[in-house]
């Protein structure tokens, strides 16, 4: 009787599981749940109209892919077309929020073609069944459709997979 509904549990928890070629299912932050740096709310269906990375992570592994961070600085893509959007997974990590919120405002200013959200309660983490205490890259299409994920640190193979992706979509 356990292992049937330990199956159903997880039909039902990867049917909510975001999929590549699909556009995933919404998610909304704001208030005590998180948002963006400025205060205001950060909702998923912004990851349309630009092809969009977005990077879901994890702050203790906020240098696992840093070679693709430096891939895209170096690539000076078009911001019309292309947008990035950093969400911080802040129930992830030892730091007090206080302190990651202010590393991340600095962040914002140092970055502010990125937008930077937080992610208090792993909310989008729970919503698109995505990998906890990691740094996880997700790639959008301009209707908001993903073309790409990764769970962990990316190859320089990989990383030049994503970069061709972008060039292919913007």
């Amino acid at each position: 009787m356990k292992k049937i509904l330990l199956g159903i549990l997880l039909v039902f928890g990867s049917a909510s599981a975001i999929e590549v070629g699909k556009v995933p299912p919404n998610v909304v932050l704001s208030g005590k749940d998180g948002g963006r740096v400025d205060g205001t709310a950060w909702n998923s269906s912004m990851l349309k109209g630009k092809v969009h990375i977005m990077f879901y992570v994890d702050p203790d592994e906020r240098k696992l892919n840093e070679p693709l961070t430096e891939a895209l600085k170096k690539r000076h893509f078009d911001r019309k077309k292309y947008g990035s959007v950093a969400v911080i997974n802040l129930a992830a990590s030892w730091l007090p929020n206080a302190v990651l919120e202010a590393k991340l405002k600095a962040k914002q200013k140092e970055f502010p073609d990125t937008i930077y959200v937080k992610d208090k309660e792993k909310i989008v983490l729970k919503k698109w069944n995505l990998a906890d205490d990691n740094s996880d890259i997700l790639l959008f299409d301009k209707n908001g459709k993903l073309i790409y994920q990764k769970y962990g640190k990316l190859s320089n193979r990989e990383i030049k997979t994503l970069l061709t992706l972008i060039d292919k979509h913007l």
